[in-house]
């Protein structure tokens, strides 16, 4: 090599200053770098990071061996935080939240999973080592460049030291100023200010964790008996149904909204012919793009389950559950049909489940629909046959969770006659003929139109379920766990999803009648709005449940 640059002074001079240059936008693009996919816009890179004046005052003034050593150590350091910044742009676009240090790590796991059911062996692979690479020569890259800009530094300490004096007071008269461009500030501390949100995350996160067992231990309807939980629904057949991602954009985004808003207002017709009501209202969910496990939690037990720190409290307290409530009086069986787990579900205990079916005991013999395991309408047909069809001594409490409209909206399951679905063969060329994951994936205009059919698939196949095997003692609760990615539901979408109660009995309707819901399975723009831990409460209420508080 330094033969070839002695040979080639020019050429070398020229490389030996491209690389200077891209080492230092590389530097540069680091300390300014967005941690939300919205903020990626040309104005954010222009900006003059105060980070790279105070690394350049400290490398230019140490001797070589302390420089070299600061260098490499602040090259990594500078790497790692680039590497959270990209993770916190991948979580907001996927889950509307920054990555958590302590919490996220085994969501890779589930993520990978995802993958495989998605695009194959062969593509989850490739991603796997596309995420195992891009960290290594971030962090390399990071390093590298560092120490090249220190070793400029120092053969050129004079120049250095005038400009950065000169950016210095450019830096100051810009933050004096609040001088901008595109509404972006041209001095910039934004490094300073993610090692502090990072850090205070840190710090929440712990004390949070301390915080919230004591919350979980302690419950409103902890102590209460059996005989005073849910009197007035003594008899019925509740079934509380989770459609996945069934969020408020469905029902609200333009693109989305008409078909969707379409299907349920029809489904209401449908089951009002049937002899059916509904009311509707809105809940926030605690999780929003993913981790519907979440979602569930939170609907069920009444506390805020928003991270996976709480969600392994919680499920080893004793909090009441909705579903154990109907358990603990001894008026009902329970049962769960969970055609999304695909492993072993310890949380069943905690859900007070008599009974689950999971993706492996319904029999289903047809192809996957890229994560879902089964379409929903073959699942409730199971559940039909296998449980809710079948003569029982007392009334059934059923926890089922629909997975048709699970990212990434391809290929989508249809409608079939029931008396055909059989051992779920039948789907064999529907899903041929559907769309690949791949083509949906990065369209979201696409994604946002497949996303819409997904639902109003999972809401047919489960209103024409109520109206094919419903009765008078029949009580449906179903809601979506949350939010579609941002992709599809826009960066600054609420968590709001819908929530249906369908009954015949209008005394169903009696009890909540100050709830101020909408009539029909689509929530009014204005109907209430909750966050969802508070259902759990106003649901035992206002069906008799006397509270009788526990403080663990």
């Amino acid at each position: 090599m330094r033969t070839w640059k002695e040979n080639n002074p020019v050429a070398a001079k020229v490389i030996g200053i491209g690389v200077s240059v891209l080492a230092g936008l590389f530097v540069v693009a680091s300390f300014v770098l967005p941690n939300r996919p919205e903020n990626f816009e040309l104005a954010q890179f222009t900006r003059l990071p105060v980070e790279a004046l105070i690394g350049a005052v400290v490398l230019t003034a140490l001797p070589r061996r302390p420089r070299l050593i600061t260098a490499w150590l602040g090259g990594i350091v500078l790497g790692v935080l680039t590497i959270l910044n990209l993770l916190d742009v991948g979580f907001y676009q996927y889950l509307g939240r920054g990555f958590n240090v302590i919490l996220d790590w085994p969501l890779f796991t589930d993520a990978y999973s995802y993958l495989q059911d998605t695009l194959g062996g062969t593509g989850a692979l490739g991603v796997l080592i596309a995420a195992l690479v891009i960290p290594v020569v971030v962090l390399g890259v990071s390093a590298l460049a560092v120490v090249r800009l220190s070793n400029v530094m120092a053969r050129h300490r004079a120049t250095t030291t005038r400009s950065v004096l000169v950016l210095s007071v450019v830096w100051m008269t810009c933050q004096a100023l609040s001088l901008q461009v595109a509404g972006v500030p041209l001095a910039a501390e934004h490094t300073v200010t993610m090692l502090q949100y990072r850090s205070d995350r840190i710090r929440e996160t712990v004390r949070d964790e301390r915080e919230f067992g004591k919350t979980a231990r302690a419950d409103t309807f902890g102590n209460t008996p059996g005989s005073q939980l849910v009197p007035d629904l003594r008899g019925k057949d509740m079934i509380f149904t989770f459609i996945e991602s069934y969020g408020r954009s469905a029902v609200e985004d333009p693109i989305m909204a008409p078909g969707v808003d379409k299907t349920l207002d029809s489904s209401t017709q449908a089951l009002a012919k049937a002899g059916f009501h509904a009311k509707s209202g809105w809940l926030t969910s605690a999780t929003y793009g993913g981790s519907s496990w979440l979602g569930h939690s939170t609907f069920m037990s009444g506390l805020w389950v928003s991270n996976q720190n709480r969600y392994r409290t919680v499920t080893a307290s004793d909090h009441l559950t909705l579903t154990d409530a109907f358990k603990k009086t001894g008026a009902w069986d329970t049962v769960g049909v969970m055609p999304g787990v695909q492993k072993g579900w310890p949380e069943s205990k905690w859900y007070g489940l008599d009974k689950v079916y999971n993706a492996f005991q319904l029999g289903y013999k047809g192809p996957k629909f890229s994560w879902s395991t089964m379409p929903d309408q073959y699942a409730l047909e199971q559940f039909q046959q296998r449980v809710h069809g079948k003569k029982h001594d007392k009334p059934l409490m059923s926890f089922v969770i629909l997975t048709s409209s699970h990212q990434p909206w391809a290929p989508i399951p249809k409608m079939v006659p029931w008396n055909q679905l059989g051992n779920g063969s039948i789907f064999d060329a529907i899903q041929k003929a559907g769309n690949k994951p791949a083509d949906i994936i990065a369209d979201p205009t696409r994604s946002k139109e497949e996303y819409g059919k997904t639902i109003q698939y999972s809401v047919t196949a489960l209103t024409q379920w109520l109206e094919r095997y419903g009765n008078e003692n029949t009580v449906l609760v179903f809601l979506g766990d949350h939010q579609p990615i941002s992709r599809v539901s826009g960066n600054h979408a609420s968590r709001d999803v819908p929530c249906a109660i369908v009954a015949k009995d209008p005394k169903v309707f009696d009890k909540i009648a100050d709830w101020g819901w909408s009539d029909g399975l689509r929530p009014a723009h204005t109907a209430p709005v909750w966050k969802m831990s508070a259902f759990r409460d106003r649901f035992l209420k206002a069906y008799g449940s006397t509270p009788h508080p526990s403080t663990g």
